[in-house]
């Protein structure tokens, strides 16, 4: 009788993951991840099935680091076996303060660092002979160089497969008082353009069908490698972002821009918009309005954001904006949150976030004059959103009674529905997770809808934040890229 043959996962180490912390940090974990499964470690789905944990953290403002540290202490408590990574990571003695009992500390973008702790912790036996093939360095294949090896690696993703980000650049050139970004991630390192493009190539043939481009600072993309070309089925592209626009809007998915800064040049990318070539869509992290408070926060283009949304609406009508802001920061008086507001009033900017300020260790903010007490903070916080909430809720009233694409993220039925019946989405002017969402009643084509489809709405209604409307038409999707598994495009 001869023996049964083991199957290819017996024995296999299993690592178990959470990931904190922004889109960014986000893609880190998808890499990793990906590089776990191609030298044969199992992702552990819970605490007790995991031989050690993997923590990929976020440093960035107070909360969050608050966040990260007890995610390492329950991980600890569940498994004894912890490896830190991410942005927390660049601060390793805050980390040893709390756990002295960490396995090890890498930080952020650290792939290979992570595996290396990984295989001292978690050896895997290795086989005879497949055990003589080298292992793949992390979003490479063996034998490939450059934009191509990009194109071939595979990737674990962590978002459903029908959306996805792709990250362009890593670290900040900017020195904004409140933040500790390029003391965490280094400046500014750009991708090659070949390289985002076979990934986003790869990603829509797989059937991703919107892809949220994601750096530190988007519109800088490609200055720290002077605009370099690379190959690109068989031309060449400039690694500049109105170039990268240009090519990811020929492969016909949804393409959002993130973290975008108020750049010159990002006039281009909204006649993109308004030719229909990417989202009418600007992620743009204004922090203020007042000139005065953005010197203190050093960030750029004080004063001009005004005149800037004005150019950019004239240029694309259907153009969304969102931003993120800061009220309470060190300094801040009265009329200069005044000034924050009367911004707010005159930009009608579409969808709006806002943080009260707190400090952030070794950020320069933490040695300005003038801490504003947190209960004005909160009351600065809670006047500000309520103008905002209450322009999101007249914007989104303009659009009832307009048919709009939506694409459908999940389904929303009721025990008794039948199913199909209900269903969430987004507008082409909603990114998952920050801003609003469309709930749809599928009508006639009820059980026809799935997630990731791309569907028409007819929208009926619509509160402060979200809207409401019913399936008119599902049409067929037809990238301009060949679907894997199928003939021609689909």
């Amino acid at each position: 009788m001869t023996e049964a043959v083991k199957p290819a996962t017996a024995g296999a180490r299993k690592v178990g993951f959470i990931s904190l912390g922004c889109p960014k940090a986000l893609v880190d974990s998808e890499r990793i991840l990906t590089q776990l499964r191609i030298e044969g470690y199992e992702v552990a789905p819970s605490y007790e099935d995991a031989d050690a944990v993997i923590v990929n953290t976020c440093g960035f403002i107070t909360p969050a680091v608050e966040e990260s540290l007890s995610a390492i202490g329950e991980a600890l408590d569940a498994t004894g076996k912890v490896i830190v990574t991410g942005c927390l990571g660049e601060r390793p003695d805050k980390i040893m303060e709390r756990h002295p009992k960490v396995a090890a500390i890498t930080g952020s973008e650290a792939v290979d660092a992570v595996m290396g702790h990984v295989r001292e912790l978690l050896p895997i036996e290795t086989d005879a002979f497949t055990g003589l093939l080298p292992v793949a360095a992390p979003g490479m294949r063996p034998g490939l160089e450059g934009a191509r090896a990009d194109l071939l690696a595979p990737s674990v993703k962590l978002t459903p497969r029908h959306y996805a980000y792709v990250k362009i650049a890593e670290g900040c050139n900017h020195t904004c008082s409140f933040c500790i970004i390029p003391k965490l991630r280094g400046l500014q390192v750009s991708r090659d353009a070949g390289a985002v493009l076979y990934e986003a190539y790869r990603l829509i043939a797989g059937g991703t069908k919107e892809l949220m481009i994601i750096s530190q600072d988007t519109s800088a993309y490609g200055v720290d490698v002077r605009y370099r070309e690379s190959e690109f089925q068989g031309g060449q592209v400039r690694a500049h972002l109105t170039d990268l626009a240009v090519k990811l809007g020929e492969m016909g998915a949804w393409v959002r821009m993130h973290y975008v800064y108020p750049y010159p040049h990002v006039e281009k990318l909204v006649e993109l918009m308004a030719a229909g070539r990417i989202l009418p869509y600007l992620d743009v992290p204004l922090q203020h309005a007042s000139p005065t408070v953005l010197k203190r926060m050093r960030r750029p283009g004080a004063g001009r954001q005004l005149d800037t949304i004005r150019r950019w609406r004239e240029i694309c009508p259907d153009l969304v904006i969102r931003s993120t802001f800061i009220v309470g920061f060190p300094g801040e008086t009265e009329e200069e949150f005044q000034e924050l507001l009367t911004f707010l009033e005159d930009a009608r900017l579409d969808r709006v976030g806002a943080f009260a300020y707190s400090d952030v260790d070794e950020a320069d903010a933490n040695r300005l004059d003038g801490a504003v007490p947190e209960a004005v903070k909160e009351a600065r916080l809670a006047r500000f959103m309520a103008v905002a909430q209450r322009i999101s809720a007249e914007k989104l009233a303009e659009k009832v009674g307009r048919v709009m694409d939506v694409i459908i993220d999940e389904f929303n039925d009721d025990e008794d529905d039948l199913a199909g019946t209900k269903l969430i989405g987004r507008t082409k002017g909603d990114a998952p997770g920050i801003d609003g969402q469309v709930y749809v009643f599928a009508g006639d084509f009820a059980g026809q809808v799935k997630i990731g489809d791309i569907v028409r709405v007819r929208i009926e209604d619509s509160d402060e934040y979200d809207l409401y409307g019913e399936v008119v038409e599902r049409p067929e999707w037809r990238p301009n890229v060949p679907q894997l598994g199928h003939f021609g495009k689909h």
